[in-house]
């Protein structure tokens, strides 16, 4: 029997290289064991199969077009939307296309457990966690000549990359810091200043945009990620650090207490550089504080493992057609008992 086919749709492809791009390909893989999957920037009613079952639509504003198309053609499919960083904290609350995302939703998902409370109530109920995931590694061989704080984010405005910056020029002194930070050059302002601060503090270093495989081998090597974005979905870096063992230096918003909960020590409020420098000054003249970071990453890496992640989105895709299969039925049966047939 031919497995049902379901389209996936992502604003970012393979040429992005980002966080969304690297889910739609993770579940995209989770799951052809038991669905078709077509991987599509927009979906069009023209040149869907007419054996397409369900809509999966990563991003409420920048899908929006796909997610009113589908809608239309299909109002008795189901229809799964999966909310972004720049989704819960910015657009759902200031962008009417991406609010008409949300009620036109079978289901929801979010990828960290503080995500379901920027939704208005009457969606919550349709709103289910998926923990993103990824593969676990052994940390790599570290230097003990210096402590090596790594950033990963494409240098925009989301990702604040200025504090790391920042906290560089703080503790450009410190012999025992060394900072290394990973990311497009997205904004040129970003980037100006990435390269002025490069050239102008010897510990400081920017690698520009790298293949992915080489940026996990950076988080490897690294003693400490640090992680300052003003909003967060659930930011694959720190799933990817926890798993190898890498403890996590992040900025106290809702994205990042959802990966890593509410009573994770290694925080600082977010763009305050000088707390950031602080913490990694400890990190890099306390071992028992990076010890207890290792610990508390370690015990929260359970959530990122692939099988959790496969599991959870399969139960939200098969309810979803479950549900959408109900109605149908339902639907079907009103039809056939209506006087006059």
């Amino acid at each position: 029997m031919k497995k049902p086919l379901i389209c996936l749709v992502t604003p970012a492809l393979a040429a992005a290289n980002n966080g969304n791009w690297q889910t739609a390909k993770r579940w995209a893989r989770m799951l052809s064991s038991h669905y078709r999957v077509r991987l599509l920037h927009e979906w069009a009613a023209a040149d869907s199969p007419p054996d397409e079952v369900l809509l999966l639509a990563l991003h409420a504003r920048r899908s929006a077009a796909s997610v009113r198309a589908w809608r239309a053609a299909h109002p008795e499919r189901p229809l799964v939307l999966a909310l972004t960083g720049t989704d819960l904290y910015r657009d759902i609350h200031h962008d009417a296309t991406a609010r008409q995302s949300l009620e036109l939703a079978d289901a929801l998902i979010v990828l960290q457990d503080q995500a379901p409370r920027e939704l208005p109530a009457h969606l919550q109920a349709k709103c289910h966690v998926v923990f993103q995931s990824s593969t676990r590694r052994a940390a790599l061989a570290k230097t003990t000549q210096h402590l090596n704080a790594v950033m990963v984010g494409h240098l925009r405005d989301e990702k604040s990359p200025e504090t790391f910056m920042q906290a560089a020029q703080l503790r450009r002194d410190e012999v025992r810091l060394r900072f290394t930070h990973i990311g497009a050059p997205l904004d040129e302002a970003l980037a100006a200043q990435a390269r002025a601060t490069a050239q102008a503090n010897p510990r400081y270093r920017w690698l520009g945009g790298l293949a992915h495989e080489a940026t996990r081998r950076h988080i490897q090597r690294a003693h400490v990620l640090v992680h300052a974005s003003r909003m967060e979905g659930g930011a694959h870096v720190i799933m990817e650090a926890a798993l190898c063992g890498t403890p996590v230096l992040a900025s106290f918003i809702p994205g990042n207490v959802g990966m890593l909960g509410a009573d994770y020590t290694g925080y600082f409020p977010w763009g305050d550089a000088p707390a950031l420098a602080a913490l990694l000054q400890r990190a890099a003249t306390e071992p028992e504080f990076l010890a207890a970071l290792q610990v508390q990453c370690a015990a929260r890496s359970r959530w990122f493992e692939p099988a959790a992640e496969q599991a959870a989105l399969r139960r939200v895709i098969d309810r979803a057609l479950q549900q959408g299969l109900q109605q149908s039925t339902q639907q079907a049966a009103g039809q056939h008992h209506q006087p006059g047939r």
